[in-house]
């Protein structure tokens, strides 16, 4: 697949705003750790190669296993991530499939138990953020690359 236009120099005022949500979501309490893992397992049920393969290299940057990279998809299945993980990767896959799975109000409360109103707000803008990211990038036709 090639990349089918140039959006960054097509429409800068738009990449900006989303640049800027980037920025605040990188100032919120949220571990960098579980930010990684949201946007891994996002990126894996969109299918979006390009983000993918920049966030598990982001997130090995920043100390995560290589273990629990490559679980991450069966999350639930694993013993090696915590319940706040779990619960905020459950929320990702509710989040992310929102048509068809919508957010219940066990899952919320469940949520909740883990993470404060301001950070539930948080998680669900860094959700919704790579959400958008991941659909900007498949409907552009980026695609992952190897590291040179």
């Amino acid at each position: 697949m090639e990349q089918r236009l140039n959006y960054y120099d097509i429409a800068p005022e738009a990449l900006k705003i989303m640049l800027e949500m980037e920025k605040y979501l990188q100032s919120t309490s949220l571990d960098k750790k579980l930010r990684e893992l949201v946007k891994i397992r996002a990126s894996q049920i969109n299918g979006c190669a390009f983000c993918l393969n920049m966030h598990t290299v982001d997130a090995r940057k920043i100390g995560e296993t290589e273990q629990r990279l490559y679980c991450v998809s069966v999350w639930e299945d694993s013993d090696f991530y915590t319940d706040e993980e779990k619960a905020a990767l459950e929320l990702t896959e509710y989040v992310t499939r929102v048509s068809t799975k919508r957010v219940p109000d066990a899952l919320y409360n469940h949520v909740r138990q883990y993470f404060g109103e301001k950070e539930y707000v948080d998680l669900i803008f860094m959700i919704n953020q790579i959400n958008s990211w991941n659909r900007l990038s498949i409907s552009m036709g980026n695609f992952a690359t190897s590291e040179k």
